[in-house]
């Protein structure tokens, strides 16, 4: 995939309610790890929603768990490694404030550790023949890491993002192959200015 760069500030008003964020791994060997694991260069999953005004950036980081954070200031953190994906026209049955709720009512909440832990255990390779992908949705009644959050948004949202894989089963690198969704373009290096003071909201 050819990487088309926009400057956040003429990506801001591209950018829609529910439109899925995947950041592209750091160097270092935890970053590495996490992308080689899910077969793509994406470590971390998120959703865009506007809020008064104001593009937020909805997810799950380990070490906060689930907040709102102003767009603007993790594209000015992370420039040219996160890339913007949208449902796909055909999929008329997304209600886009649904998935933007669902992420919302995880703001607050602890990060899915176990949840995390039980989707890396699937790729030692005994454990692989041992256990076959998990496919069940309803198994997924733990705390979510990042891509299990915005998986579980979307089908509340009335889209299967990844229909043969459970929520809690499913990666960055499975949402960026997901047949409902499409590659739009990356942010770039050009912040907008900081907005005021309410860079949180958890």
């Amino acid at each position: 995939m050819n990487a088309i760069l926009v400057s956040y500030r003429a990506a801001r008003a591209k950018i829609h309610d529910g439109d899925v964020l995947l950041f592209r791994h750091e160097r270092g060997i935890v970053g590495k790890t996490i992308a080689v694991a899910g077969r793509s260069p994406y470590v971390h999953a998120a959703m865009a929603a506007w809020w008064n005004g104001r593009l937020m950036c909805l997810e799950t980081v380990q070490g906060r768990g689930g907040r709102a954070v102003l767009l603007s200031t993790v594209a000015a953190q992370v420039p040219g490694r996160i890339d913007v994906f949208r449902i796909r026209r055909s999929r008329r049955k997304f209600d886009r404030l649904a998935a933007v709720e669902a992420m919302i009512e995880i703001t607050g909440r602890r990060y899915g550790w176990w949840s995390l832990l039980r989707a890396g255990l699937v790729h030692l390779p005994l454990v692989r023949f041992l256990f076959p992908p998990e496919t069940d949705d309803a198994a997924n009644g733990h705390l979510p890491f990042c891509s299990q959050a915005v998986a579980r948004a979307y089908r509340r949202a009335g889209v299967d993002p990844v229909p043969n894989l459970a929520d809690r089963s499913t990666e960055p690198g499975d949402l960026a192959r997901s047949a409902a969704l499409e590659y739009r373009f990356t942010l770039g290096a050009e912040p907008e200015p900081a907005e005021p003071e309410e860079q949180e909201s958890a």
